[in-house]
This record gives structure tokens, sequence and C-alpha cells, in this order.
């Protein structure tokens, strides 16, 4: 018999993770919500379809009067006394044009019937609120002014019941007036719309439709709107106006003057249910109430929410822009200063230089990176590998080599920060070269790295890195990341005198910089922005040499990305927040404080947080909003993202073929990034620590031909 095995142990979910995935579901419960509620509509008379049969509509009704009922399953319609006018207004309420009209009934002493879409209600109760308060009553025209005979049953119901709680909560009464979205007069019925009046009567409802149409809605001119709201002789009518849906100037003109005109013919205006001697708004039940308060708060926080993403929206292009074209100008500024007054007129720099590679189980890249240094052009170039502690064999494959000039020094791991100090106490020159061990190094980087040291001012200078493995699909987004993003970002710092981060792959440094900034410490997990910063507060000027390239080998997998992207930015978190009393320093110290910080926080942080504000957007309006728009707005930003990547690539002298794979980068890639930034963020405000990742190497950095 074989042995029991354990049973297996149940992997709960985190409950962080479970959180998040609340979070993201209220999310988009809400944005939902927002879409149900802001449907657009056309006006109910231009909406109306009149190609019905009418076959099993009665003659009672086609022939009767404009307020409906079939209560008792007996049809029944009203008519409004002769001389009796009773004046509806559809799609409010309005927060411009209610208020003008409210203001002109007033003016009247006139009190008219409000079909409300309750969606508006929601957004504007104070309204509704006040034409209950003013005398007028309302009816309900569904919550979002929909075809109700495209939808089922229960969702035409919803409409009504909705729209009644909004009201409920707004006003304190109910209604039992309905008008269904783009109706039209009695004998204009037809079968699709008696099956809706019927439904409603069955729920309680009585249905309006209307004697006359000013036609409001097409803006026909103010005669017009008042030769189509006159009733015929001395006819009661039911007259149909808008206070929403569009330019209603017109409206509020034509009621200004048909309201005296048609008192001088002797007749008199009401609401529905006094012309009809029906209750007016009866008051609503506690439960409606309660219902409709949740509904207002959940539409007005999905409004508010909308409010801030656009506005975040606004934010975030105008960071994204401005950004894109500030760095554009330096770099391409930047890029003209060798030729002009850079370092060409210096004496050339020949002193020895002293190369540090730190190696913790490099084993696959060491003899690749070793050799290549030991290749360098420059005139005396001395190499220090630096094993820390490697189970890998590491500390051999470097010795094995036998190159001249070249040390292995062992010692027990400690870190990265350790094995350069460790490096740095060993080196016998003053000019200072760190190596990643997995980088392949051209054979006059090194070189052309240390010709800005000619100018005494300068302290640390950072070399052009690129990924050396562009073989898989996400190595090759990082090689256009490292152009368009590191590379340009460099530029940009430099010219500002607040440079942030000289790369570990193939930076250089003086060695009293290093001294003056403390030497690298432990404190981050980005020893080289920590170590970068430390140094430009110390007063250095710091530098980007283009031409001095290395080629580094970048994550093949998504989980190896993540583990050093999320070190990486979670790392620069630690020393933004180590110098953030820069600040208030003067000096070199306080131009880094109040110029480099911001920026980088800016940058780095705040608009990778609120660029996924782009994205969510744009889906959202593919879905729910004018996808032509969408689309364009879209393609306008993948366009200016193509024209900053033709200028990085060509200021970097990369051919522009490798941009295919741009569009699916925007698409992935940089969502991965926004949640790595994410996650860096939620790390540092709950003050963890996190651990060095150590990556898996293949080898596989090669030195692309351009």
């Amino acid at each position: 018999m074989t042995a029991a095995q354990p049973p297996r142990r149940r992997r709960l979910l985190r409950p962080r993770r479970v959180v998040i995935a609340v979070l993201l579901l209220m999310f988009a419960s809400v944005l939902l919500v927002h879409a149900y509620v802001d449907t657009r509509f056309t006006p109910d008379a231009q909406g109306a379809d009149r190609s019905g049969d009418r076959g099993s509509v009665p003659e009672a009704i086609t022939h009767g009067g404009p307020v409906i009922s079939t209560a008792g399953g007996r049809p029944h319609s009203y008519r409004l006394p002769p001389k009796t006018i009773a004046l509806t207004f559809d799609d409010g309420p309005d927060p411009r044009w209610t208020r003008q009209v409210r203001r002109v009934l007033d003016r009247h002493r006139v009190d008219a019937t409000f079909f409300v879409v309750g969606a508006q209600v929601a957004r504007h109760p104070d309204l509704a609120r006040q034409l209950v308060a003013d005398g007028h009553e309302l009816g309900v025209h569904t919550f979002t002014h929909p075809h109700l005979a495209a939808l089922p049953g229960w969702r035409r119901q919803l409409e009504y019941t909705q729209t009644q709680q909004a009201i409920a909560h707004a006003t304190g009464v109910q209604t039992r007036l309905l008008r269904v979205p783009y109706s039209s007069r009695p004998e204009a019925i037809d079968d699709t719309e008696w099956a809706l009046i019927q439904q409603a009567s069955q729920l309680g409802y009585l249905v309006v439709v209307n004697d006359t149409d000013s036609r409001d809605w097409a803006r026909p001119g103010v005669e017009a709107i008042i030769r189509h709201a006159t009733p015929p002789g001395d006819a009661g009518a039911v007259v149909l106006m808008h206070d929403a849906g569009g330019d209603r100037a017109q409206t509020v003109a034509a009621l200004d003057a048909f309201i005296p005109a048609m008192r001088a013919r002797g007749y008199r205006f009401t609401t529905l249910t006094e012309g009809l001697h029906l209750e007016q708004n009866p008051p609503a039940t506690a439960g409606q109430w309660w219902r409709g308060a949740a509904l207002i708060g959940t539409v007005r926080f999905a409004d508010g929410l909308i409010t801030a993403l656009t506005v975040l929206f606004l934010i975030t292009g105008l960071l994204t822009v401005g950004r894109t074209l500030l760095s554009l100008l330096v770099a391409v500024r930047h890029t003209r200063r060798p030729a002009l007054h850079r370092w060409s007129w210096t004496p050339a720099v020949t002193e020895p230089v002293s190369v540090i590679v730190p190696a913790f189980n490099e084993k696959q890249g060491i003899a690749g990176a070793v050799q290549s240094l030991a290749g360098s052009d420059h005139e005396r170039v001395e190499v220090i590998v630096v094993d820390d502690g490697s189970t890998d064999g590491t500390a051999d494959i470097a010795e094995a080599l036998g190159l001249p000039g070249v040390r292995v020094i062992r010692k027990p791991n400690g870190g990265k920060p350790s094995a350069l100090n460790t490096g740095i106490d060993a080196a016998s020159h003053d000019l200072i070269v760190m190596v990643d061990g997995d980088t392949i190094v051209e054979p006059d980087s090194i070189r052309r790295l240390v010709q800005p040291f000619a100018d005494p001012r300068v302290g640390a200078v950072a070399g052009n890195v690129k990924v050396g493995n562009r073989h898989g699909l996400i190595a090759h987004w990082q090689h256009i990341e490292y152009v368009i993003g590191f590379n340009l970002d460099r530029r940009l710092y430099e010219s500002l005198r607040c440079m942030p981060t000289v790369p570990g792959a193939l930076g250089a440094f003086r060695r009293d910089a290093v001294i003056d900034a403390g030497g690298l410490t432990a404190d981050t997990l980005a020893e080289d922005t920590d170590l970068t910063m430390a140094i430009c507060r110390a007063g250095w000027k710091i530098v980007y040499a283009e031409d001095a390239r290395a080629w580094t080998e970048a994550p093949a997998t998504l989980a190896q990305l993540w583990k050093q992207r999320y070190r990486w930015s979670y790392g620069t978190m630690q020393a933004m927040w180590k110098h953030r009393h820069a600040i208030a320093d003067s000096g070199p110290s306080g131009r880094f404080g109040r110029v480099g910080l911001p920026l980088l926080a800016l940058f780095g942080v705040a608009l990778p947080l609120l660029a996924p504000v782009i994205d969510l957007l744009a889906v959202y309006g593919l879905i729910f909003l004018d996808r032509g728009h969408t689309a364009l707005a879209w393609l306008a930003m993948l366009a200016l993202q193509f024209a900053t990547a033709a200028v990085a690539f060509h200021l970097d002298r990369e051919r522009l073929r490798g941009l295919w794979a741009l569009p699916l980068q925007q698409l992935a890639y940089r969502q991965l990034m926004y949640l790595v930034i994410a996650q860096s963020t939620a790390t540092a405000l709950a003050g963890a620590r996190l651990r060095w990742h150590k990556l898996h190497r293949t080898g596989q950095t090669r030195v692309a031909s351009r």
C-alpha cells in the first residue's frame, strides 16, 4: 500500500485581492449605471413610428380622447371639457429650460403637467421638487426614454417603477399619469402601442397622448409652434410641448404668447388631473421614498465618478501631450549639442578606468559581459568582477577566461550595493564605470562614456542602455520603451540638471562624487537611483552619453518583467522618499528637490497612475458613447505616440520597422506597467518592505545591427 497523501490545502484568495476584485466590480457597476441613465434620445414626435397595424385597437380609443385607461379590461378614453387646455411638457426636468418654462407659467399663474424622465429627476431633484411646490403635477415619461416596444415586459415595468421612485424621493409624491415615449395622438395608436397601453393600465397608470402637438422639437418658429398647439374651435386640448431635449428658446417665447392668446378666446388652463377631477400627485409611500433615495444616490455618484474621470482624462491628456512635446524639443536640442559645443572642443579623456561588474549567479551572461569589457578600445581599462556569493560558478567562469586586466573578487552574499562598494574600494583608478553582469558593452562605449569627465563639474554619466534580446514580443515592447521612454527622459533630465538615475547597466562616476554622496547603500531597492540623487544633491553635474551603448537582457516572460519593474518602481519611490527633504534645501540639493523630485513624481508616478483613465474612457466610449469620436480620439493619441517613437528611434539610430509592435504595446503592455505602478504605490503607502527579486537569465543578449 502506498502512504496516504496529505489532503491538499485549499488556496484561499488573499484579502487584498478580494478587496481589489470587489472594488473593480463596483467601479464597473457604477460605469454601467451611468451608461444606463445617460441614454441619448430624440424628441417624441421625431422618433415616433406610425406605420404599424391597428387591427386590435378599439375604435373607442382611436376616435376617443387623449387620456386612456383599460382598467377592468374595458377600454376608456377621456377628453377635457371645451375651452380647457392642459399644457404638458416632456423630457425634463432640464436645469436651463425647465426653469424658464416655470417662470413663464408662474407669471401667467398657470399650472401644467410635466412628464419627467426619471434619470433627469435623479440628476435634478430640486427642479422636480420646485415644480410640485409651485402647484404643477408630474407624470412618468420612463427612466431613460427608450423605445418601449423593443424592451421586454420586465424592463418596461422597471422604467416606470424607477421613475416613480425618483419622483417619490425628490418630491414626496407619486403619480398615476404616464406618457409613453414617441407616442402621438389617439388616431395614431397602433397594435404595438396598444399593447404598451394595456400593460401600463394593468399597473395602474392613465396613459396620456395629446390632442395638439406644438412640434416645438423641430424649432419651426414661434408662430408655427402657436399655430400647431392651438385647438380647433372651442375644443378642449392636451397640448404637447417640451422643456428639455434641445434648445427650447422658441418654446418659451411661444408659451409666453400662447397663454394670453388662448385666454382671450375664453380658454382656461388646468392640470390633467384637475381637468379630469382626479387626485393630483398623491403622497408617496415610505418604501418608494427610500428606494428613490438609493436610486438617486447611485445615479449622482455615477455622474460624479464620470465627471471626476473626465477631469482626470483632461489632466492626463495635457500631461501626456506636454511631456511629449517637452521631451521631443529637449531631445532634438540635446542631439545637436555634440556637434556644436558639448565635448568636442575639450581634450580627449584618456585617464584609466576601473570597471566594476557586480555578479550574483550570472553564469549565463558573465563571460560575454567580461569579454566585451576586455575588448574596450579605451587605453587603460581595469575590469573587476565582484562575485557576490554566487552558487552557480560565476566567479569560476570569469577567472577561466584568463583575460588581461580582469580580476575576480569573491565575497559572501551581501547584496548589489555591498558588491559595488567592494569593487570601488578595490578599484585602482578614480574614474569608475559600473556594468551589470548580463550586459554587453560595445568596444567604444567606455571611451565615449568617460569623455564628459573633461568637464570637472561632471560627477556621473549615464550610458545608453538598449535591449539585446529582441526576438520575443515582450522583449520587443521593452526595446520600444527603452528608446522612447528611458533615453528621451534622460535627455530631458540632463537639460534640466536634475538627472534622477544613472542606470546600473552602464554608468560612469568620479570616485570623489561617489564619496560625496556617501557611497552606495542598501536603503532602497534602486541603489542606482539613490546614488544618482545623492550625487546630484551634492552639487555634481550628471549628463547623458547617448553614443555610449550597452546591450542588456530584458525579461522574457511577464512574470520576470513584473518582478523587475515592481522592484524598479518601488525602489524609485523609496529613493524619492529618502531624498524628500531636498525640497527645503538650498543650492543644488534644493534645485533637485524642487525640480527633479516633482517631475519624477509627476511623470514617473502620477502620470502612470492616471494614464489608465484614457484607456478606460476609450473602452467606455466605444461601448456606450459615439464610437466614431472615441475611435478618432484614441487614434489621435496613437498618432502622437507614433510621432514620438519615430523621432526617438531616429535620434537613437534605430530602424523604424521596430515600431510594428507599438499599437499592440498600447493595448497590452502599457496596462501591465500601470498595474505595476499601482501595486508599487500601494506597497509604499502600506509601508511594506519588498525583497530583492533575482531575475532568470538566458545569456541571449546580442548587439543588434542598425
